[in-house]
């Protein structure tokens, strides 16, 4: 049986969470490509690159560097390597990569360079593949799409309570911070994000990570596919 269910949703809509709960429960494995082009952004930054002003330097080395997921058999999970190493979680998800990683996603040739390495993922019997162009670009045949939203109040109180700002962030800066990524992800001309034309919207207000799992399990059941 191959089963491919594409997630995509805004920054701090939850997404992620729901995704890797939904791969647990359905004996998957998860892939998280927003996490691919932070690896992009990561590296940028290291050679400190602005992708915004700079975009072609970027793409410069993009022949140089390698991108992919190894399956840990150990733990029965896919590991995500940059140039033979595991990436670091804590930077990729640091206020200098987020602060840069949608003008990364936004260059097409890092859009297309990226593009089958998410697609060979998919080969996998059962995926969970989330992102901001899953449903529409990477797995446009999937067997299920899902749409993960919140308001835009809840997604800033949500990735405020991650704790990944300095001390004295306030909710506001947070807020904004989500406003100019959802801004760059939606207008850009290649892969904008949105949501598919066959694909389940959830707004997740008001709902724990659990309950949106079983909605999409319920509309699962309820929409059986071979």
């Amino acid at each position: 049986m191959t089963l491919q269910i594409a997630i995509d949703g805004p920054a701090a809509s939850g997404k992620s969470t729901v995704a890797k709960l939904l791969a647990a429960r359905i004996n998957g494995l998860y892939v998280n490509t927003g996490e691919m082009y932070r690896a992009v952004a990561a590296a940028a930054y290291k050679l400190n690159i602005d992708p915004e002003k700079n975009p072609q330097e970027l793409v410069k080395h993009l022949p140089e560097w390698t991108l992919e997921y190894k399956l840990d058999t150990e733990k029965d999970c896919l590991e995500l390597y940059f140039n033979g190493e595991p990436v670091d979680h804590a930077f990729l998800r640091s206020k200098e990569v987020s602060d840069i990683v949608s003008q990364a996603a936004a260059i097409p040739e890092v859009r297309d360079w990226m593009l089958q390495k998410q697609r060979d993922c998919a080969k996998l019997p059962i995926i969970v593949m989330e992102g901001r162009d899953i449903q529409t670009v990477v797995l446009p045949n999937a067997t299920y799409k899902f749409f993960i939203t919140a308001s835009a109040e809840e997604r800033a109180k949500r990735r405020l309570n991650q704790g990944d700002f300095k001390d004295g962030t306030t909710l506001a800066e947070v807020a904004a911070q989500i406003a100019m990524r959802d801004q760059i992800d939606s207008t850009r001309e290649i892969a904008p994000l949105k949501a598919a034309d066959d694909a389940l919207t959830i707004m997740t207000d008001g709902m724990t990570p659990d309950e949106v799992v079983d909605r999409m399990i319920e509309f699962m059941r309820e929409n059986p596919r071979q």
